[in-house]
């Protein structure tokens, strides 16, 4: 697979069924040696509530990607992500 084919992908945990972002608006950590994806970032919404916090990114490891879809790609994030959540 290649990271084009990831493009437009909704990311959707299977743990709170919450929409966590799309994949062409995140970035990727790749292995420069092997080229193996290790996490997907994702930019941290802007909204009311958080105009003045600083611009976080949430970081998925590749791990927790269970399943990839033609349309989204599911993953299991526990409630250790229900920080990050609560800015959303």
């Amino acid at each position: 697979m290649r990271i084009s084919d990831l493009a437009g992908k909704e990311i959707i945990n299977i743990f709170d069924g919450v929409r966590l972002g799309t994949i062409g608006d995140s970035d990727m950590i790749i292995d420069p040696e092997t080229g193996e994806i290790i996490s997907i970032l994702l930019p941290h919404r802007p909204g009311l509530f958080n105009l003045w916090l600083d611009k976080q990114e949430m970081k998925i490891p590749w791990s927790s990607v269970k399943k990839i879809g033609s349309e989204v790609i599911v993953v299991d994030l526990d409630e250790s992500y229900s920080l990050y959540k609560k800015y959303l």
